[in-house]
């Protein structure tokens, strides 16, 4: 049991659906919030689910601030001017350095959304979604390492089958606040509990980036209708081309009844706004797409950018 003080000062600073999430609930369960920190939407474009937090803090009359990098020293200095006790950190991709960590009085808590110690690291939204780790809502005591600091509340949760990234999303956040009910009134009562890590146990999950999406059509249609779910909205979306034209697909099925094969890559059906395209094994029905150029789906038609599409790119160049 960690005794802190009853009613402690507290700080936030996030960017995204969680953090949101957070404020409307500290603010719900009367916490004593005495500075908020969000994002400035100028240099959000990159965010997924970001979410201005300013109108949700002016609106309950607390003390609100835009940065653009937590590391700047003025965040850590408003943190200790405002005496908070302790620091939420809350849906962000900026790394917290030691200036931040230690200028609450007490500690900084973070959220991962696996079952920690389990799945350490960045982008896990789209693992989960790939089946590389299970999903949970978990808050731990920021330290040095990654992810690594003590647990004080976590909680698995359950997804439907085959869901997509947005799917993932919206149950971490549906558990998250149902967690919040339960921990932010320990922590207002000054008492909460706090348990160490296995490291032993430790797994860690690297970053994705928007290239990662591309898919290879020589691929199993299992692997590759993973790939689809993982990276969809809100994250960028798995893509493929046809000649240099960008096709982000969104939605998909596989159909193993299709009485067509091909090769891989290559368009075996259309029908309205929905086409079929040949995998390594089994066709994949593709729903929902978006195209940077104007794009008419015709049997025949191979997707894609192979070696030899690129020499012939490059022989009609």
């Amino acid at each position: 049991m960690i005794q802190i003080n009853q009613n402690p000062r507290i700080g936030l600073i996030g960017s995204v659906n969680s953090s949101k999430k957070l404020l409307e609930k500290l603010i719900a369960h009367q916490l004593n919030v005495v500075s908020v920190f969000g994002l400035n939407p100028e240099v959000s474009a990159n965010v997924s689910g970001f979410q201005d937090l300013k109108p949700i803090a002016a609106h309950a009359g607390l003390r609100f601030h835009y940065f653009d990098k937590i590391a700047e020293p003025w965040v850590a200095d408003e943190i200790k001017q405002q005496e908070v006790d302790i620091l939420f950190v809350v849906g962000l991709s900026q790394m917290v350095r030691p200036e931040l960590m230690h200028a609450p009085k007490h500690f900084c808590i973070g959220y991962h959304p696996t079952l920690l110690p389990k799945g350490r690291g960045r982008a896990a939204v789209a693992w989960i979604v790939m089946g590389e780790v299970e999903p949970a809502v978990t808050l731990f005591k920021i330290d040095e390492g990654m992810d690594t600091g003590d647990i004080f509340f976590q909680q698995k949760i359950n997804l439907p089958k085959h869901p997509y990234a947005q799917d993932v999303v919206d149950a971490l956040l549906d558990e998250f606040g149902v967690m919040l009910d339960e921990f932010l009134p320990q922590l207002k009562s000054g008492q909460i509990q706090a348990t160490p890590q296995d490291h032993s146990k430790a797994s860690y999950l690297e970053i994705r980036r928007p290239n990662d999406g591309y898919i290879d059509w020589e691929k199993p249609s299992e692997e590759i209708f993973k790939l689809i779910r993982a990276v969809s909205q809100p994250l960028p979306g798995a893509f493929t081309y046809f000649k240099t034209n960008k096709i982000t697909i969104w939605r998909a099925h596989i159909d193993q009844d299709l009485p067509v094969k091909g090769v891989p890559g290559r368009i075996l059906r259309v029908d309205g706004d929905s086409f079929w395209v040949q995998t390594g094994d089994h066709p994949i029905k593709i729903t929902t797409y978006t195209v940077e150029e104007e794009f008419i789906p015709k049997v025949g038609i191979k997707l894609g950018f192979g070696i030899v599409d690129f020499v012939n790119f490059l022989k009609n160049a």
